[in-house]
């Protein structure tokens, strides 16, 4: 990383892969010498992603540090062409991430029609969250470290470094990629269509808080429908179906917005 740059967002291009691999690893141990430490930590696996965000959040703090520009990175936000596109893009991620759960839900419906005895294989009973305090730290990390680490990681350092050497389209894949495998099972598509829209955000403006600003919104409302149990609501009778048409159309939505941004981006 270059400290002699001062502006935030270029001073982020400057930090390398190797930079960047020495604090994950050097986050790794100390997460796992926690979990020596604390016992609790085994009781509450989030615990141990809690600690890793952290860690790592301590060294963009300090490979940011004395770096400016944010007033007007976070400005930029407001300006009506941006927030329309960060709305318009949240939105059809959002509603594509609820595909698989929409088409499970659908199917559970009908299948029930035909055979009254059939198990739905949702479960869209209200989770619990047991201890509150660990609850906060999840909400916590999940809503406001989380957008902030997985964006300036795979997005600031990785996608930055690979399109160096490998160009811009290849770099967007692969930094997806590896951004898709840190989710769910059933999210790995879903987030690997959001990582490139990610990619597409922040080549458009060179400012990392736009991706970052819909990353927050999408991990705030998903937290805000968990909690209040709107599954239940969204993918009960009849609704799935409903919601199944707009997770589909949004995919379509999304791969037209991919094909006409990313040309222009390439070219």
């Amino acid at each position: 990383m270059d400290f002699s740059v001062s502006d935030f967002n270029v001073r982020l291009r400057t930090i390398r892969l190797r930079e960047f691999a020495v604090a994950l690893v050097a986050a790794l141990i100390i997460t796992l010498l926690l979990d020596v430490l604390f016992p609790i930590m085994d009781v509450y696996d989030d615990l141990l992603v809690v600690s890793l965000v952290l860690c790592l959040l301590v060294f963009f703090v300090w490979a940011l540090r004395n770096t400016d520009g944010f007033k007007g990175d976070i400005n930029a936000l407001f300006e009506p062409e941006t927030s329309r596109e960060i709305l318009y893009v949240l939105i059809i991620n959002l509603l594509f991430a609820f595909i698989y759960v929409s088409i499970g839900a659908s199917f559970d419906i009908v299948l029930t029609v035909f055979d009254p005895t059939w198990i739905p294989s949702l479960d869209l009973s209200p989770v619990y969250y047991g201890d509150s305090i660990i609850y906060f730290l999840m909400l916590f990390t999940s809503i406001i470290c989380a957008p902030l680490i997985e964006e300036l990681s795979f997005r600031g350092v990785l996608f930055n470094r690979l399109k160096i050497r490998i160009g811009i389209l290849p770099a967007m894949l692969l930094s997806s990629v590896f951004f898709a495998v840190g989710h769910e099972f059933g999210g790995i598509i879903s987030a690997f269509v959001f990582g490139m829209c990610m990619c597409v955000l922040y080549l458009k403006t060179d400012n990392i808080f736009v991706p970052m600003a819909v990353h927050f919104l999408n991990n705030l409302l998903i937290c805000i429908m968990e909690y209040f149990n709107m599954e239940s609501f969204l993918f009960g009778t009849p609704s799935a179906f409903l919601m199944l048409v707009l997770s589909v159309v949004s995919g379509v939505l999304i791969i037209i917005y991919l094909i006409r941004e990313i040309p222009k981006l390439s070219a």
